[in-house]
């Protein structure tokens, strides 16, 4: 089968013929239809620090996908043949306390599809039967193939209660601008998205953003005049990664205010802690998608009407996946599908 993958140390990734994986009793083997491109493949193929100390090549890289069942092992129940169908791509113990409490997004000993064992940018993908999520078939493919961090969107999003509510996104990355979609289908009152890349805000503003605001030439101070808004946001999504926007979301949020902390802030990135005790912040970091909750909230959400469409921006066969990594890494796309059908 063809498959993407870091077969070396170093930037770069490569296309070659790798073994069909065989599946177990507990296993179901997919033909990969689409799949789409993560942050995560991008810092692989870079080979960036976090890269470096943690993939151990050869890797079949990527997790984002949709496929069609074609094989099934012998204790697989629930699941068909010839099924449309994405997957969990994170890969949990199933024993410890909090598998246990019904918390696996937070097991400790989690491995991750294309990165700790063989990923879905490939022809085939062997997935445990507890990690095989059915698409409707009112989900459009391309969007069955960014379940991963539409999941991550909606499990930020939906975390604290948006309904009326003025809503801060920093980030207007992929995620960021699903986020802004979904809170806009969940009732905000108004959702301003912030970065400064020129392509990715133009992509906020089609995905729903009241505002979507370069914070390098515009003030967020001046943007809650226009809005209206008397004592600042009610719920901040940290999207970015960026301390900086970290930092100045703390300034700009109403007292009592919620922050939900998504992108991967540095360990040596400063806060004003005086400014979060003495209005009463409440910051909650969010890991990936709840198990199973968040799958079924993103899917009842897109048949109830919620439209990401415009997140996906390019598709390409899966032979000119160094184009599309190319394209990604340029800041200029929302998602890119890799059609591999």
């Amino acid at each position: 089968m063809r498959a993407i993958l870091k077969e070396s140390t170093g930037p770069g990734l490569v296309m070659k013929d790798m073994p069909v994986p065989e599946p177990g009793a507990d296993d179901v083997l997919i033909r990969v239809l689409k799949t789409s491109i993560c942050g995560t493949d991008v810092h692989i193929d870079t080979w960036d620090a976090w890269a470096a100390s943690t993939i151990k090549p050869p890797m079949i890289i990527g997790h984002e996908f949709v496929g069609e069942i074609v094989e099934m092992g012998s204790h697989v129940e629930g699941l068909k043949v010839g099924e449309i169908v994405s997957g969990e791509g994170h890969l949990v113990c199933g024993k410890c306390r909090n598998c246990l409490s019904g918390r696996m997004h937070l097991c400790p000993h989690t491995f991750g599809v294309g990165v700790n064992r063989q990923g879905a940018f490939a022809d085939f993908l062997c997935l445990p039967k507890t990690n095989v999520w059915p698409v409707n078939p009112a989900i459009s493919q391309d969007i069955a193939s960014c379940f991963d961090p539409l999941g991550n969107a909606v499990h930020t999003a939906t975390y604290f209660d948006v309904l009326g509510e003025d809503v801060l996104i920093t980030g207007a990355g992929p995620i960021g601008c699903m986020a802004a979609a979904i809170c806009r289908h969940a009732g905000a009152r108004s959702v301003v998205v912030t970065d400064v890349n020129p392509y990715r805000l133009e992509l906020a503003r089609k995905m729903g953003a009241t505002v979507a605001l370069d914070v390098s030439k515009d003030s967020l101070l001046e943007t809650e005049k226009l809005l209206d808004m008397k004592e600042g946001f009610d719920v901040g999504l940290e999207m970015s990664g960026n301390p900086a926007a970290l930092r100045q979301m703390i300034d700009v949020m109403f007292s009592g205010g919620r922050i939900a902390l998504l992108g991967i802030i540095p360990a040596e990135a400063q806060v004003d802690w005086t400014s979060i005790i003495f209005k009463g912040l409440t910051l909650k970091g969010i890991y990936g998608r709840k198990m199973y909750e968040t799958w079924y909230k993103m899917s009842v959400l897109l048949q109830g009407g919620l439209n990401i469409e415009p997140i996906i921006t390019h598709r390409f066969p899966a032979e000119s996946y160094r184009e599309a990594f190319d394209l990604m890494e340029s800041g200029k796309s929302g998602k890119i599908v890799l059609e591999w059908d």
